[in-house]
């Protein structure tokens, strides 16, 4: 589908599957109703391996990166901060102002700053800071300046400590999982041997293909179906009592209070499709 006015949605992870781990059932969503997508990572995701060596593995998580974006249309691009070592410094900062300046995007999802991994801190962080000031003309000059913040929203998880992500908009994903996890299975790298070995069931991932992708989509729904369970009541009140407790897999974001609001009428811009 071609729109004459798409929507654009920029993804800003810290690693090259995180977008899609994360908000690949939104930006499925965004791209088959004709929208724009581009999804970033801050990092190369050199040290997210047992075995293979930085450099070999940054070129391979950047191929996988593209992959997995082709298989929804998404644009995608990997940036050479080195992985496990990420720092919200100044230049981060102006690097994600050129980003959202140049993309111009009407949504950007990161992550929220209390996280387990560093890596997803700083990058959550960085945005942040980068939020108002891709309107300030003085801060990183060479880049034309946003007459408008976007709206920025982060992406779920489940961490409740200083406090957890509030859902203020809830997407049933259930239909669209299949093209998640094909998404996902791109980044072989990971979903089929770092992840495997870290969680110690690397001897149990199958080596045919579509066994492989099986074997995956029921690892990532035991993943994230604990989503809809803690976030039952939102699932109620936007979907109706009846759908809302059926309804098993979900993305749930949550609004920053440093971009443009979401309110009533950008969510109706946003995600009005919801409504539907």
């Amino acid at each position: 589908m071609v729109r004459k006015n798409p929507l654009r949605l920029l993804i800003l992870g810290a690693h090259p599957d995180d977008a899609e781990y994360h908000a690949g059932g939104l930006a499925t969503l965004y791209r088959q109703l004709g929208h724009v997508v581009k999804m970033v990572s801050v990092t190369d995701g050199s040290a997210g391996h047992h075995d293979c060596k930085p450099k070999k593995l940054a070129t391979i998580r950047r191929q996988e990166a593209r992959a997995s974006a082709a298989v929804i249309g998404a644009e995608s691009d990997v940036w050479e901060y080195p992985d496990g070592h990420l720092l919200a410094t100044l230049e981060v900062r102006h690097r994600i102002i050129r980003e959202i300046r140049s993309f111009r995007p009407d949504l950007v999802l990161t992550h929220r700053t209390n996280d387990y991994h560093p890596d997803h801190r700083a990058v959550g962080q960085a945005v942040q800071d980068a939020s108002f000031l891709v309107r300030v003309p003085r801060v990183v000059p060479d880049a034309p300046v946003l007459q408008r913040d976007p709206v920025v929203a982060f992406m779920p998880d489940l961490f409740t400590k200083p406090n957890p992500l509030t859902a203020d908009v809830v997407v049933d994903i259930t239909s669209h999982i299949d093209t998640v996890v094909s998404m996902l299975a791109c980044h072989c790298s990971q979903m089929f041997e770092w992840l495997p070995w870290l969680e110690g069931v690397l001897d149990q991932v199958p080596e045919d293909k579509g066994q492989r992708f099986a074997w995956l989509r029921r690892w990532y729904i035991d993943k994230i179906r604990i989503r809809a369970d803690r976030y039952r009541p939102e699932l109620v009140a936007a979907c109706g009592s009846s759908r809302g407790k059926r309804i098993e897999l979900v993305e749930v974001y949550e609004g920053s209070e440093y971009g443009s609001p979401l309110n009533a009428v950008t969510r109706k811009q946003l995600f009005g499709f919801l409504d539907r």
